[in-house]
């Protein structure tokens, strides 16, 4: 991977929503604007680590030729049983107290972590510098934005962009507790989304899945393959076909 470049789309940043403390078949879907004025979207080639907000398409075709380079290196298995998983397995939902991850130990738990980092004109909670209570969301996966309110929560999930029941079946059921806890709030694998498209996505894999807005799909799977190749998961070969034909060009 090159050094890290940090570039924003657009490089205009709102310094309100920075960090306080620190669908159907894959080949379906309309094509989108791609990220609306204002919004704040790294490209993921230059968020490794996953700290900086969103999902900027992969457009050039130098980093497209990157990002295919990222994929072949991911290695290829069969998808194993669902046996035995439970979220649990995975230590508790957006703990903040996991180890080896960006963010972790701020004094806010993971959930809110992220939206804080993807939501921009933020409402906290009174006397909180954690809990959001409002903010506007501009969703990766369709292009929408989300004028988003805690009272109706489940209008943006905090999707596991490599779903744990996947991880689980790809070799996760085998690892010690701490490594799962890490892989669930790891903000490299985490992007708060429209809610009804994370639904649609359940626990699939790139083949199964992708994001409506065919302009981001590309920068979707080298996440995906981002946290694959970072905690040495490998994918099935039909996910990993689809994961190249949409950096293809």
């Amino acid at each position: 991977m090159p050094t890290l470049r940090r570039t924003l789309v657009p490089a205009a940043l709102l310094a309100v929503s920075s960090l306080a403390a620190g669908c159907g078949a894959a080949d379906t879907g309309d094509a989108a604007s791609g990220p609306a004025p204002g919004t704040r979207a790294a490209v993921p080639l230059d968020n490794p680590d996953g700290t900086e907000p969103g999902l900027a398409p992969v457009a050039s075709g130098a980093d497209r030729a990157e990002a295919r380079r990222l994929l072949e290196r991911l290695a290829v298995k069969g998808r194993g049983p669902r046996t035995g998983y439970d979220r649990e397995e995975f230590g508790y939902a957006w703990k903040d107290s996991v180890d080896g991850v960006p963010l972790a130990r701020n004094g806010c738990d993971t959930r809110n972590d992220l939206l804080r980092r993807d939501g921009q004109d933020l409402r906290l909670r009174s006397g909180s510098d954690c809990v959001v209570v409002a903010m506007t969301l501009h969703d990766p996966y369709t292009g929408r934005t989300v004028e988003w309110r805690k009272q109706k929560a489940a209008e943006v999930q905090i999707d596991h962009v490599v779903p744990l029941s996947y991880s689980w079946q790809m070799g996760a059921a085998r690892w010690p507790e701490a490594k799962r806890e890490r892989l669930a709030n790891d903000p490299l694998n985490l992007l708060p989304v429209d809610g009804r498209a994370n639904s649609a996505k359940g626990d699939s894999g790139p083949a199964s899945w992708l994001p409506p807005d065919k302009r981001i799909r590309c920068a979707y799977v080298v996440r995906f393959a981002q946290v694959a190749v970072k905690y040495d998961l490998p994918v099935t070969a039909a996910d990993r076909r689809m994961m190249l034909r949409q950096c293809d060009g």
